[in-house]
C-alpha cells in the first residue's frame, strides 16, 4: 500500500466538498506536490492538477508562435460567425506561473469557445524560475497586441468585443493585462474580465491581514501556503516586486481601476485565495464597474481543472464562466 504524503487535514475535512475529499484520498494524498521535491521542470509536462474533462472539439485549433512564446486558437464554425465577426477571449492558464503547458486547460478554452461563441486564443506564456517577472507579463502584453494587429484579418474577429482571463495565476496575469490596457496612451478598450480563482495581492501573508482566508484556510489541501508562496519566490524572486501592480493588481491606480472592464470572478470557499478575490470585486465596484463574484460552496483552489468525473463544482463553474462570457458579448445567454 502507497503511502500517505499529504494526508486531508482533520479540521478541513468536514467543510470540504465530500466530492473533492473522495477524489483527493484515493489519488492526491499520496503523492508529493511540485513544491516538496527537488525542481525538475519535467514534471510541465504533467497537468498541475489532475481530474480535467477532454477538451471538447472545437472547429479547428492552430499554434501561432510569437517572438517568445507560443498561442493556441481554437476556432469556432465559420458559418456560424456574427455578421460582425467573433468576439474574442485572451486567455492565460493557471500553474504558479511556474507550472502547466500550451495544453494546459485546453478543456477550458475549448469550451469558452463554444459556449460562449467566441474566437479563444490561449497563451502559452513564459514560465519561473527559469523565466521570472517581467517575462509572463511581456508575453501577456505581446499576445494583446498580436491580437489587435492580426485576428481581424486572420480568424474574422472583431476586437470590439475582446474579454481577457486566466485562472489562478494566469487571471492574475489577465488582471493585470486590463490595467496595462487602460493605462495605454491610447487607452485600449478591453470589454471583459473573466478571472477564475485569481491571485491579486503577491504581498498576502498567513497572518489573516488583510485577507482573512488565508489563516482561515490555512489547512486546504492542494494550494496549501507553501505551496502558494514556492510559486511566488520561483516568479517574484525579488521580494520588493511583489508589492508592484503589475504583479499585485489590487494596487494599480484608482484612475486605472474606474476605467478596466466589467468582471466575472469565481473563488472557492476553501481557498487562501477567496478574500482577496472578493476584495479585488469590490474595489471594482467602488470604482463605478460591474463585478459578478460567484463563491464555490466547500471547494478549494483547483476545482475548475477537475471537472470531468471528479467534481460537479468544476463542472458548474465552466458553465457559470461560459455564460457570463456569453452575457457579456452578445448581452444574453443561450442557457
Amino acid at each position: 500500500m502507497t503511502d500517505v504524503v499529504n494526508p486531508l487535514h482533520p479540521e478541513i475535512i468536514t467543510r470540504l466538498d465530500p466530492e473533492f475529499a473522495s477524489y483527493y484520498n484515493a489519488h492526491m494524498a499520496t503523492k508529493y506536490g511540485a513544491h516538496q521535491l527537488p525542481w525538475n521542470p519535467a514534471i510541465r509536462k504533467e497537468p498541475p492538477i489532475a481530474g480535467s474533462s477532454e477538451p471538447l472539439k472545437t472547429y479547428d485549433r492552430k499554434d501561432i508562435p510569437l517572438s517568445k512564446c507560443t498561442i493556441r486558437v481554437f476556432l469556432p464554425e465559420p458559418s456560424n460567425a456574427p455578421a460582425e465577426g467573433w468576439p474574442v477571449l485572451l486567455y492565460f492558464h493557471g500553474g504558479g506561473w511556474t507550472l502547466g503547458n500550451i495544453n494546459t486547460e485546453n478543456h477550458f478554452s475549448a469550451a469558452m469557445c463554444l459556449k460562449a461563441n467566441c474566437v479563444v486564443f490561449s497563451v502559452d506564456y513564459r514560465l519561473g524560475p527559469e523565466e521570472p517577472y517581467p517575462a509572463a507579463i511581456e508575453d501577456a502584453v505581446e499576445a494583446m497586441l498580436w491580437v489587435l494587429k492580426h485576428a481581424k484579418s486572420e480568424f474574422n474577429v472583431d476586437v470590439s468585443r475582446f474579454a481577457v482571463g486566466g485562472s489562478s495565476s494566469g487571471a492574475n496575469l489577465a488582471a493585470v493585462l486590463t490595467h496595462k490596457a487602460a493605462l495605454s496612451v491610447p487607452p485600449i478598450p478591453l470589454t471583459f474580465q473573466l478571472l477564475v480563482v485569481p491571485v491579486v495581492d503577491n504581498t498576502a501573508s498567513t497572518s489573516g491581514q488583510p485577507y482573512l482566508s488565508w489563516k482561515e484556510n490555512q489547512n486546504t489541501p492542494s494550494l496549501t501556503p507553501a505551496r502558494m508562496l514556492w510559486f511566488r519566490d520561483n516568479y517574484l524572486p525579488d521580494a520588493e516586486d511583489r508589492k508592484n501592480w503589475d504583479n499585485s493588481p489590487i494596487f494599480a491606480p484608482d484612475e486605472s481601476f474606474k476605467n478596466v472592464p466589467d468582471a466575472w470572478i469565481a473563488v472557492g470557499e476553501l481557498d487562501i485565495l477567496r478574500d482577496e478575490g472578493i476584495a479585488y470585486g469590490e474595489k471594482l465596484e467602488k470604482s463605478g464597474r460591474k463585478a459578478e463574484i460567484k463563491i464555490y460552496k466547500g471547494s478549494p483552489h483547483p476545482i475548475m481543472a477537475m471537472d470531468g468525473i471528479v467534481l460537479k463544482s468544476g463542472r458548474d463553474l465552466i458553465a457559470d464562466a461560459a455564460q457570463a462570457l456569453e452575457r457579456a458579448f452578445y448581452g444574453k445567454s443561450s442557457e
